[in-house]
């Protein structure tokens, strides 16, 4: 393996790792922000220790997150640095911005937080944590400012073989960042709902006391409307995005579902075995029309296939291969969405027990409940790998290869002896999250006084 290679791994594993956590602070921190404004409002106990209990958990992946998000933005100055050089000056500039306003708001008013329970007025207490919840969601805005110019570079200018910022409202008001933002919003809403539906659901299994069971129905409660507005929301944006990728990134779109040929009316694959040498399907089975119909809303329009798109690329860019990974775009595209509606029916289902009061008739769901956790971490790793691996062979879309960004300095030896690192500092990490979750999301919350 060269060092391109190593060091595309490396920010894979950092970058995916990091995205473990990231979305469950910025949903939880929501949930425990409407918990502790209905304690607020209410006075009623229970939400006070709903506030604290799943607050706690909040802490936890926080303060892994901030350890695991540090370690990966090193490699911007190290396996990285030409891409650095060449798009720092509007790179740099969201990222800078998450640091100084969005970071350190959530991080200030955390431990502000933490420490002001029965120190603080009730009311700025409660401050507080939206406080928390707001630094988080801006911080996600901005760096997918950052991270939308690599897929869809607007507002900058070349001088000196570098892109300089031109236009920073352009930069803001990208529309991939329109589409992106509430999507990613809409899987942390998921992530956190599936983890307080989950967690709920292994304790209500238990024998409890009175008080402590309706604590965690009223999370379970809370969770469900949470899970089915949040996995509503997170497809019909997907759908959004899809359109606009379809205008902006087509290749993705054609290697998301393997489609090797213009078709009009295009066909949505739902299993394809293909050989990739030779670029044609083996056995599929396509629902006719349907590909259309999600690019467009209509079952007809033509959607380019992975052939033509590879010609007008080297027509445009010269020769070279601009077709990306089309088994893992393909595979990891149908790992999200098949993710995405098993949450669906799950939300679906636990809201129709809620709302019918039987949720002690429903001890599977309860089973099911606990493994479901995993659906959105699965949903998020999986659509994060397809939107980043679908943009290739570009790092920055149209103006800067992957293989261009790498350091010439950095030696195949520099970058295996650092991934090994931080691969072992992620597996201490890994340790300490799965050890300190379970031992306080196991723990039964102290009777009300």
């Amino acid at each position: 393996m060269e060092a391109l290679e190593l060091a595309r791994w490396q920010f894979a594993i950092t970058t995916v790792y990091h995205f473990f956590f990231v979305p469950l602070s910025i949903g939880l921190a929501l949930m425990v922000a409407v918990m502790q404004t209905i304690y607020y409002r209410s006075g009623d106990d229970i939400y006070k220790r709903m506030t604290k209990f799943w607050g706690k958990l909040l802490l936890i992946n926080f303060a892994i997150g901030v350890a695991t998000g540090i370690v990966q933005e090193f490699q911007f100055g190290m396996n990285w640095a030409e891409y650095s050089r060449f798009v720092g000056d509007i790179f740099g500039a969201p990222l800078a911005i998450e640091a100084l306003m969005a970071f350190f708001l959530e991080s200030t008013f955390l431990g502000i937080w933490i420490f002001g329970w029965n120190r603080l007025p009730k009311l700025a207490h409660l401050a507080s944590i939206w406080m928390v919840a707001i630094g988080s969601t801006i911080s996600s805005f901005w760096i997918l400012v950052a991270n939308s110019f690599m897929h869809q570079p607007v507002g900058y200018v070349i001088r000196n073989d570098r892109a300089e910022m031109e236009s920073f409202w352009a930069l803001i008001s990208n529309g991939h960042v329109w589409v992106q933002w509430p999507h990613t919003m809409m899987a942390a809403i998921c992530t956190a709902a599936f983890f307080v539906l989950g967690i709920s659901a292994y304790h209500l299994r238990r024998p409890l006391s009175a008080d402590v069971r309706t604590l965690f129905q009223r999370s379970f409660q809370m969770a469900t409307v949470t899970a089915l507005c949040g996995t509503v929301g997170v497809i019909l944006v997907g759908h959004s995005q899809a359109q606009y990728m379809m205008q902006v990134q087509p290749m993705k779109m054609a290697a998301a579902e393997a489609l090797w040929e213009t078709e009009d009316p295009a066909a949505l694959s739902l299993f394809t075995v293909a050989s990739l040498p030779e670029q044609r399907d083996l056995f599929v089975i396509k629902v006719p029309g349907l590909l259309s119909f999600l690019a467009y809303n209509r079952f007809e329009g033509v959607v380019p296939g992975i052939k033509d798109l590879q010609a007008a690329a080297e027509a445009e860019y010269g020769p070279g291969n601009y077709t990306p990974n089309v088994f893992l775009t393909y595979w990891t595209f149908r790992g999200m969405v098949g993710a995405g509606f098993v949450m669906l029916g799950l939300a679906a289902l636990a809201l129709y027990v809620v709302m019918r009061d039987e949720l002690e008739r429903w001890p599977r769901l309860l089973w099911w409940l606990v493994p479901a956790i995993s659906l959105p971490y699965l949903a998020n790793a999986t659509g994060w790998i397809f939107t980043e691996m679908g943009r290739q062979p570009w790092i920055v879309y149209g103006l800067m290869r992957t293989d261009e960004g790498v350091s010439a300095t950095v030696s195949m030896g520099y970058v295996l002896i650092s991934l090994l690192g931080f691969s072992l500092i992620y597996l201490g990490l890994i340790g300490a999250t799965i050890f300190l979750m379970l031992k306080y999301a196991r723990q039964v919350p102290p009777a009300a006084a």
